[in-house]
């Protein structure tokens, strides 16, 4: 299992498209894939990272710190992939 904490660069944060892009890359991986927000050094409960809605509720913004999971054949390709859409701030 590969695991990583980043910062959302976008300016919508993880809505909307970022949240379809991020959730379409995990589910098109072939892993599982979770995702938590980090609030004032605790995380929230983990979500399906393939799902847009569960990755929607967890009202990610821009500039908030994110915790992800990834596990499977491609974890590593999945994992830098995700990492890549998180910290991009062109959606």
């Amino acid at each position: 299992m590969k695991e990583f904490r980043t910062v959302v660069a976008s300016p919508v944060g993880l809505h909307a498209r970022p949240a379809s892009l991020f959730s379409r890359c995990a589910k098109e991986s072939g892993c599982v894939v979770k995702l938590a927000k980090v609030n004032n050094g605790e995380h929230s409960e983990f979500v399906d990272g393939a799902s847009i809605l569960r990755v929607m509720t967890l009202g990610v913004k821009c500039g908030d710190e994110i915790i992800v999971q990834v596990e499977g054949e491609t974890e590593d390709a999945t994992a830098s992939a995700l990492q890549l859409l998180a910290e991009s701030t062109d959606h």
